[in-house]
């Protein structure tokens, strides 16, 4: 059900963009320039794990803000930061060692016995986040628009993730610092990104948008020394993979001629 809503809200801005303008999407009339200038955005994927990331966690957000350059040749550059937030752990081998034979775990809730000799349902997540440098290029599809058209970026970067152990209450003592990094498979490394899509400035001055498909690949590798409940040392060489239908949504600081700034 997220993933439809999630696409029929873009959908729908993509329409909607189209309806209010009075030029078609490829544009008519007199030829435009190329603009230059800064671009804020903020960017969200809905991502569905791949290779080593699969076997640990399930589908996963990632949201956060951007600042990009575009030249008047349409050449994209700039940073990202996104944090990634995901529900579904699939560490079959979490926390075993802590869990009693009563014990349930159901979808992200693992039950413990606290200090209090009462049964708790202790809920774990998904998190991290990722750090890129990205550059890109427009392929413009119309003279009419030439800002607008297809987009291909590419991303370097570093990524990192980790299972975050909610015990809110701090009643379960083998889940207390510095215990809890003995369980919590912090991970990180270096990550590539290549994402394809359609980017749209649109003369009314509020939808502006991109919206595409993307893959994120990490060369990571386990960072804790020891996992109290499989007994062994973290430090693998992992794959991860996020495959991603993704969104953004941009505030354009465009130049005129003049060098005066023109806010969109």
């Amino acid at each position: 059900m997220k993933v439809q809503v999630f696409t029929f809200l873009f959908l729908f801005t993509t329409l909607y963009a189209v309806a209010q303008d009075k030029e078609k999407l490829f544009g008519n009339g007199e030829k435009k320039a190329k603009k230059s200038g800064f671009i804020l955005s903020v960017f969200g994927d809905f991502d569905i794990p791949g290779a080593d990331m699969a076997k640990r966690f399930g589908d996963s957000y990632r949201i956060g803000p951007a600042m990009l350059y575009k030249t008047e040749k349409n050449w994209i550059f700039g940073a990202k930061c996104e944090f990634i937030v995901g529900q579904i752990v699939r560490q079959d081998s979490l926390m075993i060692n802590i869990r009693d034979k009563y014990s349930v775990q159901s979808n992200n809730l693992y039950e413990f016995i606290n200090n209090s000799g009462q049964r708790i349902g202790v809920p774990v997540f998904e998190r991290g986040y990722t750090i890129d440098l990205q550059f890109g290029k427009i392929i413009s599809l119309s003279g009419y628009r030439p800002d607008n058209g297809l987009v291909l970026m590419s991303s370097a970067g570093f990524i990192q993730h980790k299972i975050t152990i909610y015990d809110k209450d701090k009643s379960v003592s083998q889940l207390r610092e510095p215990y809890l990094r003995g369980y919590d498979r912090l991970t990180n490394g270096i990550s590539l990104e290549l994402y394809a899509g359609y980017i749209y400035f649109a003369r009314n001055g509020l939808t502006n948008f991109t919206l595409g498909f993307d893959g994120l690949f990490g060369f990571t590798q386990g960072r804790r020394s020891f996992l109290y409940d499989v007994m062994r040392t973290d430090n693998k060489n992992r794959l991860d993979i996020l495959f991603g239908l993704r969104g953004g949504w941009f505030i354009p600081m465009f130049r005129k001629k003049s060098d005066d700034l023109i806010f969109h």
